[in-house]
């Protein structure tokens, strides 16, 4: 008999294949906000007149643009959006970009409801062993435009990385998750091949490791295997012709659909434990986690949970066949990296990787249990 819980966000609409600006427009109508707070992609700002499409729509109740947040989200730039926001009396944040723009302003959205103002202050927020601590709750709220695919518009927690440590902590509140989210397949025609792709795959990755999960439920199930289904399908359809917009939005949607595991309580594994520490400490972009994660975490876990794996490998067009395989086929396929040698990680790092990724809250919660940092090293090993 099946047990659980399924806990629904905060969210209140998913536009989908509507012009950026003027769906914007309309969410802010319906908000009844008057001090926008555009936080956005730095190349689409100074490169593109998207960003000042959505500022001419807005008019005078736009108050105030940021285009300057660095990848995986730093403190200080999280600060640095606070001040500018809280300057601005901003009572609506719209985020134009991909996941560390929109993480930051979750972030941004419980500094100014704690009086936070400093890269310290964030200590108050950061949760430890995975739970978060007591504070206020957002006093406003967030629109999310993403022009990547890896999901976490769909989501109430945020990663933020202290440079100091070299740590990704996580940030949430429930209120911090987007009010609504809206998806233009046109705007997403701008971000480069490279990181379109490598985001999908992340979306992948919810996806699989939702589905493979201990606590997995039918609900997310339903989500998890429709939005893999659509993404293996669609992401070679953007690799072949960039310019498919309906390729596009079928990805956007599976993406959607990718985070109904992890919005209903279905923890992540290995892969994104590791990927957390990947990108904290390396650099490596968060969708290159994925890629070169997910087939040696699925290998290594194979022996706990392939029955659920066979839905994985059925999702994908390939019934019978191991998971772990047609996973480093379709990834290599989309001319994705591969291995931890492909970014610039190496084997004299891997006992450092392994210690940390003991701290993430997914490692722990993986399907095959993980002990301690010598099975984590395992994996690493077999994705060398």
């Amino acid at each position: 008999m099946h047990k659980g819980r399924v806990v629904f966000g905060a969210m209140d609409e998913v536009v989908f294949g509507r012009p950026a600006a003027e769906a914007a427009v309309e969410q802010i109508d319906r908000l009844r906000a008057n001090r926008a707070f555009l936080m956005v992609s730095g190349t689409l700002n100074r490169n593109t007149d998207e960003i000042e499409k959505i500022r001419k729509a807005l008019g005078p109740r736009c108050v105030g643009t940021f285009d300057a947040m660095p990848p995986h989200t730093p403190r200080e730039a999280v600060i640095g959006a606070a001040a500018q926001a809280r300057a601005a009396g901003a009572d609506l944040i719209v985020t134009v970009g991909g996941g560390s723009i929109t993480d930051g302003a979750k972030a941004v959205q419980l500094c100014l409801a704690n009086g936070i103002d400093t890269v310290e202050g964030i200590d108050r927020i950061r949760a430890v062993g995975g739970a978060p601590p007591p504070m206020a709750a957002p006093t406003f709220r967030q629109i999310s435009i993403p022009t990547t695919i890896a999901g976490g518009d769909f989501s109430a927690s945020a990663g933020v990385t202290n440079e100091k440590t070299r740590v990704k902590e996580a940030v949430r509140h429930r209120l911090a998750m987007p009010r609504a989210v809206i998806l233009d397949p046109a705007i997403t025609l701008h971000t480069p091949e490279w990181l379109f792709l490598s985001t999908g795959i992340r979306a992948v990755d919810h996806c699989v490791e939702g589905i493979c999960a201990r606590e997995s439920h039918p609900y997310a199930d339903a989500q998890a295997l429709k939005g893999l289904s659509m993404l293996v399908q669609a992401l070679p359809r953007v690799k072949a012709d960039g310019g498919d917009l309906d390729a596009r939005m079928e990805c956007q949607i599976g993406t959607w659909l990718s985070m109904g595991s992890l919005s209903s309580g279905v923890p992540m594994g290995a892969s994104h434990g590791i990927g957390y520490v990947l990108g904290a400490e390396f650099n490596v972009p968060h969708g290159y986690t994925s890629c070169v994660m997910l087939p040696s975490v699925m290998r290594w876990n194979k022996s706990a949970n392939a029955e659920r794996q066979a839905l994985v490998s059925a999702a994908m067009g390939h019934p019978g066949q191991d998971a772990g395989d047609v996973l480093d086929a379709f990834i290599a396929g989309l001319g994705m990296p591969r291995s931890l040698a492909d970014v610039r990680v190496g084997p004299e790092h891997f006992d450092r990787i392994a210690q940390q990724a003991m701290k993430t809250p997914w490692v722990p919660r993986n399907p095959r249990k993980i002990d301690g940092p010598a099975q984590v090293r395992e994996i690493l090993i077999l994705a060398a």
